[in-house]
């Protein structure tokens, strides 16, 4: 992801104030949040449009015909268009799930069964999340076919030359994650994309970190799908994306079976809905979709390109802090240029949840585990790291923050006097 040119910085003071839990104490320190990668804080703006949703027009959707009935339909139709902008889609390609896990399962069940068959292969990485990897291993698995892994440099980047040397006339999906929850890096997708649409592959991206963090075109990509999930992204929790290119969608048949999803139903069969609605069976998450449309809203108002830009310059200052502290490692690329704003790092003689543990003596909420990648961890020789997240409404003093916080945890193992 490149910056074109500069931009306005961030106004952060002001921003940090639509996030009501930053003010928040705990173990009584002001709380310094660097987890999002896990899940982002939520601003005002979407708190209180759930809380709207449900005091003024609780309702059902495209059922009533009265007038809360007709404001939550239209509410919650407006989100899929607002999220549609976001990625720069069509308002039918825009699928509300649970999250990025479900939506890779609705292609596995909707597409994958129904295509990949026996001597085919499915091609993902070493570096993709469990949501990434384990609907791919059921698919294999039933229909006999191969799953091939693309190996990662000692930088932590695809190995490319060996991703060409699997791909070939048999790999039916290539599914790969854009932007790396452990390791921070940024693949080039629309490269893999165009090689694999070469050999007649299906391509899928796995956004659930890039969406929040930069400016997406799913045209520019090409890819085929795309999964996300809303709590990543300022969102509510239980709301996700599946975006999938509309002639796709309308050959597929549906994941879930019910009310909303169909057309016409008589005792014996039924015929379905359109698309986007054929794959959203059932009373969906009116609320969680209505408040994901706010933080899509919230994402474009604030600006993509400054916030990869605001992310980016906290990363780099993070490198070169922990960098400087001896005994740390540190996964992923070496280069800014080539990551956002995750890193995953262990410190020499601590365990990963022991240090976890005393930065949340005061109020340092990191991440520390396997983060849902155990065949990356088992790639990089350890069973748990730690990692710290940053996003928009992030500074430099929480950086600061977390380096103090691993000194005194150096200092309480007794390395440092």
């Amino acid at each position: 992801m490149q910056l074109k040119e500069a931009l306005q910085p961030l106004d952060i003071e002001s921003l940090r104030k639509d996030f009501p839990i930053l003010q928040r104490m705990v173990n009584g320190h002001l709380i310094t949040y660097l987890d999002s990668a896990a899940t982002s804080q939520k601003p005002k703006q979407v708190i209180l449009a759930l809380e709207d949703y449900y005091k003024r027009y609780n309702a059902n959707i495209h059922r009533g015909v009265y007038k809360l009935s007709e404001e939550a339909t239209q509410a919650y139709e407006d989100a899929h268009t607002k999220v549609a902008s976001l990625i720069d889609a069509s308002f039918d390609e825009i699928i509300f799930t649970r999250n990025a896990t479900e939506g890779f399962n609705l292609v596995a069940y909707a597409w994958g069964l129904e295509h990949v068959k026996e001597g085919d292969n499915i091609i993902v990485s070493w570096m993709e999340h469990h949501s990434n990897l384990v609907p791919w291993q059921f698919v294999a698995r039933q229909n006999g076919a191969v799953l091939k892994h693309i190996r990662i440099t000692e930088d932590g980047l695809l190995d490319m030359d060996h991703f060409l040397s699997i791909l070939d006339e048999r790999t039916k999906i290539v599914s790969i994650t854009q932007f790396s929850n452990v390791l921070g890096t940024i693949n080039d997708v629309k490269t893999i994309g165009k090689l694999s649409h070469e050999k007649g592959a299906v391509f899928i991206v796995d956004a659930a970190q890039s969406v929040p963090h930069f400016a997406i075109s799913v045209k520019e990509i090409d890819c085929d799908f795309m999964a996300f999930s809303g709590h990543k992204m300022l969102g509510p929790t239980g709301i996700g994306v599946l975006y999938g290119k509309k002639d796709i969608l309308n050959t597929m048949r549906p994941f879930l079976y019910g009310g909303d999803m169909i057309s016409e139903v008589n005792l014996d069969k039924s015929s379905w809905n359109e698309i986007p609605w054929k794959f959203e069976a059932g009373t969906p998450n009116i609320a969680g979709g209505i408040g994901l449309g706010v933080a899509a809203d919230y994402l474009l108002g604030v600006g993509l390109d400054r916030i990869f830009e605001h992310t980016r310059n906290i990363t780099k200052y993070a490198l070169q802090k922990l960098s400087e502290i001896p005994g740390v490692v540190i996964y992923g690329p070496k280069e800014i240029n080539l990551r956002g704003g995750v890193i995953s790092f262990n410190v020499k003689g601590i365990h990963a949840h022991d240090l976890a543990s005393i930065l949340d003596r005061f109020g340092i909420a990191i991440r520390a585990g396997h983060h849902c990648a155990m065949p990356l961890m088992k790639h990089l020789g350890i069973q748990a790291c730690a990692r710290a997240s940053f996003y928009l409404y992030n500074t430099l003093e929480d950086v600061d923050k977390l380096i103090e916080g691993i000194n005194e945890a150096r200092r309480i193992f007794g390395y440092v006097s």
